[in-house]
């Protein structure tokens, strides 16, 4: 199993920027990519980014595309999503998942989810 915890949500101003990082341990070799996703309340689950372990090779949401930056330092089995000119829309829970393939957006390949951890977005 993967153990995954979330950490750096908090409130910030719409503009203002904010990362949030996540923490894998236990079967680390078995991860292939880290996604991010983000839910808010009463609306779907939404893919936000992911990243590939070994390669980094990325791929975005078009709605955070050109804000958000994912990235990964697989010696410290940790991502980093990096949230710039955030928006009010942005507001939600964000949820990094692990996959032991390229799954890009599809959420039901993510094996291991984290707690999730809030981020708000004030106008």
């Amino acid at each position: 199993q993967v153990q995954l915890v979330e950490s750096g949500g908090g409130l910030v101003q719409a503009g203002g920027s904010l990362r949030v990082s996540c923490a894998a341990s236990g079967r680390t070799f078995s991860i292939y990519a880290m996604g991010w996703f983000r839910q808010a309340p009463g609306k779907e689950r939404e893919f936000v980014a992911t990243i590939s372990w070994s390669g980094g090779t990325t791929y975005y949401a078009d709605s955070v595309k050109g804000r958000f930056t994912i990235s990964r330092d697989a010696a410290k089995n940790r991502a980093y999503l990096q949230m710039n000119s955030l928006k009010p829309e942005d507001t939600a829970v964000y949820y990094c998942a692990t996959a032991t393939s390229w799954a890009v957006s599809d959420h039901t390949l993510y094996d291991y989810w984290g707690q999730g951890t809030q981020v708000t977005v004030s106008s």
